[in-house]
Protein backbone atom coordinates (compact mmCIF):
# COMPACT_ATOMS: atom_id res chain seq x y z
CA UNK A 1 0.00 0.00 0.00
CA UNK A 2 1.56 3.24 -1.06
CA UNK A 3 1.08 5.84 2.45
CA UNK A 4 1.63 9.47 2.08
CA UNK A 5 5.63 10.34 2.82
CA UNK A 6 7.33 12.26 5.41
CA UNK A 7 10.86 13.39 3.94
CA UNK A 8 13.62 13.74 6.28
CA UNK A 9 15.60 16.76 6.17
CA UNK A 10 19.45 15.96 5.35
CA UNK A 11 21.14 14.52 8.14
CA UNK A 12 18.36 13.75 10.22
CA UNK A 13 17.72 10.32 9.42
CA UNK A 14 21.09 8.91 12.33
CA UNK A 15 18.32 8.01 15.03
CA UNK A 16 16.20 5.92 12.24
CA UNK A 17 19.47 4.29 11.39
CA UNK A 18 19.65 3.05 15.17
CA UNK A 19 16.53 1.53 14.99
CA UNK A 20 15.05 4.26 17.49
CA UNK A 21 11.05 4.32 16.96
CA UNK A 22 10.54 7.87 17.25
CA UNK A 23 10.51 10.88 14.43
CA UNK A 24 10.66 13.74 16.07
CA UNK A 25 8.74 17.20 14.25
CA UNK A 26 12.38 19.03 14.18
CA UNK A 27 14.18 16.63 11.66
CA UNK A 28 11.42 16.83 8.89
CA UNK A 29 12.17 18.74 5.81
CA UNK A 30 8.35 18.15 3.92
CA UNK A 31 5.24 15.89 4.39
CA UNK A 32 2.79 15.63 2.08
CA UNK A 33 -0.64 17.27 1.91
CA UNK A 34 -3.61 16.39 4.16
CA UNK A 35 -1.51 14.19 6.26
CA UNK A 36 -3.78 13.35 9.35
CA UNK A 37 -3.09 12.76 13.45
CA UNK A 38 -3.54 8.72 13.36
CA UNK A 39 -2.54 8.17 9.57
CA UNK A 40 -0.17 5.35 8.18
CA UNK A 41 2.68 6.96 6.48
CA UNK A 42 6.33 6.32 5.22
CA UNK A 43 9.13 8.05 5.66
CA UNK A 44 12.53 9.08 3.94
CA UNK A 45 15.34 9.90 3.70
CA UNK A 46 16.28 13.36 2.31
CA UNK A 47 16.57 12.17 -1.15
CA UNK A 48 13.63 9.48 -0.89
CA UNK A 49 15.10 5.86 0.39
CA UNK A 50 12.68 4.39 2.80
CA UNK A 51 13.74 4.62 5.90
CA UNK A 52 10.12 3.20 8.56
CA UNK A 53 6.54 3.18 8.19
CA UNK A 54 4.94 4.35 10.97
CA UNK A 55 1.84 6.36 12.47
CA UNK A 56 1.89 10.43 12.04
CA UNK A 57 0.44 12.01 15.64
CA UNK A 58 1.46 15.69 14.99
CA UNK A 59 3.42 17.12 17.71
CA UNK A 60 7.16 17.20 18.93
CA UNK A 61 7.06 13.42 18.54
CA UNK A 62 5.73 13.10 14.88
CA UNK A 63 5.92 9.46 13.90
CA UNK A 64 5.89 6.76 15.70
CA UNK A 65 7.46 4.08 13.92
CA UNK A 66 5.72 0.42 13.43
CA UNK A 67 8.67 -0.55 11.60
CA UNK A 68 12.05 0.34 9.98
CA UNK A 69 10.75 -0.88 5.55
CA UNK A 70 8.47 -0.28 3.15
CA UNK A 71 5.65 -2.08 5.15
CA UNK A 72 1.88 -2.17 4.52
CA UNK A 73 0.07 -2.05 8.53
CA UNK A 74 -2.87 -4.53 8.32
CA UNK A 75 -4.70 -7.63 10.07
CA UNK A 76 -1.22 -9.89 8.98
CA UNK A 77 0.73 -7.01 10.62
CA UNK A 78 -0.67 -6.88 13.77
CA UNK A 79 -0.80 -10.71 13.78
CA UNK A 80 2.63 -11.55 13.61
CA UNK A 81 3.74 -9.04 16.16
CA UNK A 82 0.74 -10.15 18.91
CA UNK A 83 2.25 -13.81 18.05
CA UNK A 84 5.61 -12.89 19.18
CA UNK A 85 4.62 -11.14 22.12
CA UNK A 86 2.85 -13.76 23.07
CA UNK A 87 5.25 -16.29 22.22
CA UNK A 88 7.53 -14.45 24.82
CA UNK A 89 5.05 -14.48 27.54
CA UNK A 90 4.38 -18.41 26.87
CA UNK A 91 8.46 -18.73 27.31
CA UNK A 92 8.09 -16.50 30.39
CA UNK A 93 5.67 -18.83 31.78
CA UNK A 94 2.98 -16.36 32.80
CA UNK A 95 -0.19 -18.49 31.62
CA UNK A 96 -0.40 -21.10 34.63
CA UNK A 97 -2.81 -22.59 36.90
CA UNK A 98 -1.96 -20.05 39.71
CA UNK A 99 -1.68 -16.91 37.44
CA UNK A 100 -3.55 -15.89 34.60
CA UNK A 101 -2.85 -11.60 34.30
CA UNK A 102 0.14 -10.26 32.55
CA UNK A 103 0.80 -7.84 29.75
CA UNK A 104 0.75 -9.30 26.70
CA UNK A 105 1.67 -5.23 24.67
CA UNK A 106 3.85 -3.15 26.18
CA UNK A 107 4.16 -0.24 23.49
CA UNK A 108 7.89 0.23 21.84
CA UNK A 109 8.91 -2.89 23.64
CA UNK A 110 6.73 -5.16 21.66
CA UNK A 111 7.36 -3.00 18.24
CA UNK A 112 3.67 -1.52 18.45
CA UNK A 113 4.18 2.28 20.11
CA UNK A 114 1.12 3.51 21.40
CA UNK A 115 -0.47 0.28 22.40
CA UNK A 116 -0.68 -1.32 25.89
CA UNK A 117 -2.95 -4.73 26.52
CA UNK A 118 -3.13 -6.10 29.65
CA UNK A 119 -4.53 -9.68 30.00
CA UNK A 120 -6.78 -10.87 33.08
CA UNK A 121 -7.82 -14.48 32.73
CA UNK A 122 -10.17 -14.51 29.31
CA UNK A 123 -10.43 -10.34 29.25
CA UNK A 124 -7.69 -8.36 27.64
CA UNK A 125 -7.84 -4.27 28.54
CA UNK A 126 -6.42 -2.52 25.28
CA UNK A 127 -5.96 1.32 25.55
CA UNK A 128 -4.28 3.29 23.09
CA UNK A 129 -1.69 6.49 23.22
CA UNK A 130 -1.55 7.42 19.90
CA UNK A 131 -4.47 8.56 17.54
CA UNK A 132 -2.63 5.59 15.42
CA UNK A 133 -3.81 2.77 17.74
CA UNK A 134 -6.97 4.19 18.66
CA UNK A 135 -7.80 4.12 14.38
CA UNK A 136 -6.55 0.61 14.52
CA UNK A 137 -8.22 -0.49 17.48
CA UNK A 138 -10.94 -2.64 15.59
CA UNK A 139 -8.40 -4.62 13.28
CA UNK A 140 -6.12 -4.96 16.48
CA UNK A 141 -8.91 -6.83 18.22
CA UNK A 142 -10.21 -8.65 15.14
CA UNK A 143 -6.05 -10.00 15.33
CA UNK A 144 -6.00 -10.88 18.38
CA UNK A 145 -8.99 -12.99 18.17
CA UNK A 146 -7.36 -14.91 15.69
CA UNK A 147 -4.43 -16.03 17.79
CA UNK A 148 -3.94 -18.82 20.01
CA UNK A 149 -4.48 -16.84 23.15
CA UNK A 150 -6.93 -16.89 26.47
CA UNK A 151 -8.57 -14.22 25.19
CA UNK A 152 -12.61 -14.04 24.05
CA UNK A 153 -12.95 -10.58 25.72
CA UNK A 154 -11.59 -7.20 24.98
CA UNK A 155 -12.34 -4.17 26.28
CA UNK A 156 -11.15 -0.67 24.92
CA UNK A 157 -10.23 1.78 27.58
CA UNK A 158 -8.64 4.88 26.55
CA UNK A 159 -10.28 7.74 27.74
CA UNK A 160 -7.64 9.03 29.89
CA UNK A 161 -4.90 8.20 27.22
CA UNK A 162 -6.71 10.42 24.11
CA UNK A 163 -8.26 13.66 25.05
CA UNK A 164 -7.91 15.48 21.97
CA UNK A 165 -10.66 12.78 20.07
CA UNK A 166 -14.89 12.95 20.17
CA UNK A 167 -14.58 9.50 19.32
CA UNK A 168 -15.71 6.57 21.74
CA UNK A 169 -12.75 5.60 23.76
CA UNK A 170 -14.12 3.10 26.13
CA UNK A 171 -16.16 -0.26 25.67
CA UNK A 172 -15.85 -3.24 24.59
CA UNK A 173 -14.72 -4.42 21.02
CA UNK A 174 -14.81 -8.23 21.42
CA UNK A 175 -17.19 -9.87 24.15
CA UNK A 176 -18.67 -8.85 27.48
CA UNK A 177 -18.36 -8.41 31.03
CA UNK A 178 -17.32 -12.47 32.11
CA UNK A 179 -16.00 -12.10 35.67
CA UNK A 180 -13.10 -9.07 36.96
CA UNK A 181 -11.66 -11.96 39.09
CA UNK A 182 -7.89 -12.47 38.26
CA UNK A 183 -5.04 -14.47 40.18
CA UNK A 184 -1.69 -13.45 40.55
CA UNK A 185 0.81 -15.89 41.84
CA UNK A 186 -2.02 -17.67 43.64
CA UNK A 187 -3.88 -14.53 45.05
CA UNK A 188 -6.97 -13.22 43.60
CA UNK A 189 -8.17 -9.92 43.15
CA UNK A 190 -10.64 -8.01 41.59
CA UNK A 191 -9.71 -5.91 38.46
CA UNK A 192 -12.31 -2.58 37.63
CA UNK A 193 -11.11 -2.03 34.27
CA UNK A 194 -14.51 0.00 33.61
CA UNK A 195 -13.49 2.68 36.21
CA UNK A 196 -10.24 2.05 37.82
CA UNK A 197 -6.73 3.48 37.10
CA UNK A 198 -5.14 2.60 34.11
CA UNK A 199 -6.16 -0.72 32.81
CA UNK A 200 -7.57 -1.83 36.22
CA UNK A 201 -4.64 -3.36 38.19
CA UNK A 202 -1.17 -2.62 38.47
CA UNK A 203 0.56 -5.98 36.66
CA UNK A 204 4.30 -4.02 36.50
CA UNK A 205 4.74 -4.97 40.11
CA UNK A 206 3.97 -8.53 40.38
CA UNK A 207 7.21 -9.97 41.18
CA UNK A 208 8.26 -7.10 43.51
CA UNK A 209 5.16 -7.80 45.40
CA UNK A 210 6.34 -11.40 45.48
CA UNK A 211 9.85 -10.65 46.88
CA UNK A 212 8.10 -8.16 49.28
CA UNK A 213 6.54 -11.41 50.57
CA UNK A 214 9.82 -12.88 51.62
CA UNK A 215 10.66 -9.83 53.78
CA UNK A 216 7.33 -9.79 55.31
CA UNK A 217 6.99 -12.72 58.34
CA UNK A 218 6.53 -11.18 61.32
CA UNK A 219 6.81 -7.64 60.21
CA UNK A 220 4.75 -4.50 60.87
CA UNK A 221 3.81 -3.95 57.34
CA UNK A 222 2.37 0.06 55.65
CA UNK A 223 1.53 -0.01 52.70
CA UNK A 224 1.20 3.78 51.22
CA UNK A 225 -0.75 4.54 48.11
CA UNK A 226 -2.23 1.07 47.98
CA UNK A 227 -4.30 1.60 45.22
CA UNK A 228 -6.21 -2.17 44.78
CA UNK A 229 -4.15 -3.63 47.80
CA UNK A 230 -1.88 -5.67 46.11
CA UNK A 231 1.64 -5.20 48.53
CA UNK A 232 -0.89 -5.95 50.68
CA UNK A 233 -2.23 -9.56 50.27
CA UNK A 234 1.50 -10.75 49.14
CA UNK A 235 2.78 -8.97 52.97
CA UNK A 236 -0.11 -11.11 54.42
CA UNK A 237 0.62 -13.87 52.91
CA UNK A 238 4.04 -14.05 53.92
CA UNK A 239 3.07 -14.03 57.37
CA UNK A 240 3.38 -10.11 58.45
CA UNK A 241 2.20 -9.41 61.78
CA UNK A 242 -0.15 -6.62 61.07
CA UNK A 243 -0.72 -4.68 57.37
CA UNK A 244 -1.93 -1.21 56.81
CA UNK A 245 -3.02 0.00 53.76
CA UNK A 246 -3.82 3.67 52.80
CA UNK A 247 -4.73 5.43 49.90
CA UNK A 248 -6.29 8.70 49.20
CA UNK A 249 -8.73 7.07 47.31
CA UNK A 250 -12.00 5.44 49.26
CA UNK A 251 -13.07 3.96 46.25
CA UNK A 252 -8.89 2.12 46.23
CA UNK A 253 -9.09 1.68 49.85
CA UNK A 254 -12.88 -0.70 49.53
CA UNK A 255 -11.50 -2.20 46.37
CA UNK A 256 -8.00 -3.41 48.72
CA UNK A 257 -10.32 -4.33 51.39
CA UNK A 258 -12.25 -7.06 48.89
CA UNK A 259 -9.38 -7.93 47.88
CA UNK A 260 -8.13 -8.78 50.77
CA UNK A 261 -11.54 -10.28 51.58
CA UNK A 262 -10.63 -12.82 48.28
CA UNK A 263 -7.93 -14.01 49.82
CA UNK A 264 -8.18 -13.50 53.63
CA UNK A 265 -11.74 -13.54 54.77
CA UNK A 266 -11.17 -14.36 58.29
CA UNK A 267 -7.82 -12.23 58.86
CA UNK A 268 -7.88 -9.64 62.05
CA UNK A 269 -4.64 -8.54 60.61
CA UNK A 270 -5.64 -5.95 58.12
CA UNK A 271 -6.95 -2.59 58.31
CA UNK A 272 -7.16 0.28 55.87
CA UNK A 273 -7.42 3.83 56.02
CA UNK A 274 -8.80 7.11 53.39
CA UNK A 275 -6.35 9.18 54.17
CA UNK A 276 -3.37 11.68 52.46
CA UNK A 277 -0.12 9.93 52.60
CA UNK A 278 1.89 12.83 54.09
CA UNK A 279 -0.58 13.47 56.22
CA UNK A 280 -0.44 9.57 57.34
CA UNK A 281 2.97 9.59 57.29
CA UNK A 282 3.68 12.94 59.77
CA UNK A 283 1.06 11.49 62.29
CA UNK A 284 2.39 7.87 62.86
CA UNK A 285 3.88 7.24 65.60
CA UNK A 286 7.90 6.33 65.44
CA UNK A 287 8.61 2.84 65.34
CA UNK A 288 4.75 2.02 64.24
CA UNK A 289 5.65 -0.21 61.09
CA UNK A 290 9.29 -1.52 60.09
CA UNK A 291 8.15 -2.49 56.54
CA UNK A 292 6.80 0.01 54.51
CA UNK A 293 5.82 0.34 50.82
CA UNK A 294 6.38 3.77 48.92
CA UNK A 295 4.85 3.25 45.44
CA UNK A 296 3.21 6.75 44.86
CA UNK A 297 1.73 7.35 41.10
CA UNK A 298 3.86 9.28 39.00
CA UNK A 299 4.78 12.80 40.36
CA UNK A 300 6.59 13.52 36.58
CA UNK A 301 4.26 12.98 34.24
CA UNK A 302 6.02 15.86 31.96
CA UNK A 303 9.56 16.88 31.55
CA UNK A 304 8.41 20.18 33.32
CA UNK A 305 7.36 18.53 36.15
CA UNK A 306 11.04 16.88 36.63
CA UNK A 307 11.99 19.26 39.70
CA UNK A 308 8.90 19.33 41.47
CA UNK A 309 8.81 15.31 40.92
CA UNK A 310 11.83 15.04 42.56
CA UNK A 311 11.22 17.33 45.58
CA UNK A 312 8.41 14.60 45.97
CA UNK A 313 10.17 12.07 46.52
CA UNK A 314 12.65 13.25 48.87
CA UNK A 315 10.03 14.46 51.15
CA UNK A 316 8.36 11.60 51.20
CA UNK A 317 11.16 8.90 51.74
CA UNK A 318 12.15 11.68 54.26
CA UNK A 319 9.33 11.65 56.11
CA UNK A 320 8.95 7.98 56.39
CA UNK A 321 12.76 7.20 57.19
CA UNK A 322 12.39 9.24 59.62
CA UNK A 323 9.66 7.09 61.68
CA UNK A 324 11.28 3.84 60.79
CA UNK A 325 13.06 2.08 63.79
CA UNK A 326 16.24 0.57 63.25
CA UNK A 327 16.06 -3.05 61.52
CA UNK A 328 13.43 -2.08 58.85
CA UNK A 329 12.62 -2.70 55.73
CA UNK A 330 11.98 0.14 53.47
CA UNK A 331 9.90 -0.21 49.20
CA UNK A 332 10.41 2.85 48.10
CA UNK A 333 9.73 3.32 43.74
CA UNK A 334 9.20 5.98 41.26
CA UNK A 335 7.07 4.89 38.10
CA UNK A 336 7.76 8.46 36.84
CA UNK A 337 9.18 7.75 32.92
CA UNK A 338 10.58 11.29 32.51
CA UNK A 339 12.66 10.29 36.58
CA UNK A 340 15.60 8.62 35.50
CA UNK A 341 17.22 5.72 37.80
CA UNK A 342 19.89 7.53 38.78
CA UNK A 343 18.05 10.97 39.67
CA UNK A 344 15.38 8.71 42.08
CA UNK A 345 18.32 7.14 43.51
CA UNK A 346 20.03 10.31 44.40
CA UNK A 347 16.44 11.64 45.53
CA UNK A 348 16.27 8.77 47.88
CA UNK A 349 20.06 9.34 48.88
CA UNK A 350 18.62 12.89 49.50
CA UNK A 351 16.38 11.89 52.06
CA UNK A 352 18.24 9.01 53.78
CA UNK A 353 20.86 11.83 54.57
CA UNK A 354 18.34 14.13 55.98
CA UNK A 355 16.57 11.58 57.89
CA UNK A 356 19.65 10.86 58.98
CA UNK A 357 19.68 7.21 58.84
CA UNK A 358 22.30 4.61 57.81
CA UNK A 359 20.80 2.99 54.86
CA UNK A 360 22.29 0.17 52.49
CA UNK A 361 20.32 -0.59 49.41
CA UNK A 362 19.55 -4.61 49.48
CA UNK A 363 17.93 -4.66 45.70
CA UNK A 364 17.15 -2.47 43.06
CA UNK A 365 14.24 -2.77 41.43
CA UNK A 366 12.42 -2.26 37.77
CA UNK A 367 9.47 -3.93 35.49
CA UNK A 368 9.09 -7.43 34.89
CA UNK A 369 9.62 -9.39 31.70
CA UNK A 370 6.46 -8.77 30.93
CA UNK A 371 7.12 -5.11 30.52
CA UNK A 372 10.40 -5.08 28.15
CA UNK A 373 12.15 -2.75 26.96
CA UNK A 374 13.13 -2.24 23.63
CA UNK A 375 17.49 -1.71 23.46
CA UNK A 376 16.73 0.63 21.21
CA UNK A 377 14.35 2.69 22.86
CA UNK A 378 15.62 3.17 26.57
CA UNK A 379 12.72 5.20 27.36
CA UNK A 380 10.52 2.38 27.58
CA UNK A 381 12.35 1.76 31.51
CA UNK A 382 10.01 3.71 33.74
CA UNK A 383 9.60 2.01 36.38
CA UNK A 384 12.68 2.40 39.35
CA UNK A 385 12.52 0.72 42.78
CA UNK A 386 14.81 0.46 45.72
CA UNK A 387 14.87 -1.96 48.72
CA UNK A 388 16.26 -0.60 51.62
CA UNK A 389 17.91 -1.84 55.03
CA UNK A 390 17.34 1.12 57.88
CA UNK A 391 19.22 1.30 60.59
Amino acid sequence: MAYKIIKLAKGREESLLRYHPWVFSGAIQHMDKDIEPGDAVTVTRHDGVVLATGHYQGGSIAVKVLDFADTTIDLEFYRKRLISALNLRTALKLMREDNNAFRLIHGEGDFIPGLVIDVYGDTAVMQAHSTGIHKARHLIAEALLSINSPVSNIYYKSETTLIDTDEETSGYLAGKFTTDTAIENGLKFHVDWLRGQKTGFFVDQRENRRLLEQYSAGRRVLNMFCYTGGFSFYALRGGAQLVHSVDSSAKAVSLTTANIALNFPDTQRHEAFTEDAFRFIENMEYGAYDLVILDPPAFAKRKSALHNALVGYRKLNTAALKKMPSGSVLFTFSCSQNVSREQFRLAVFSAAAAAGRRVRILHQLSQPADHPISIYHPEGEYLKGLVLWVE
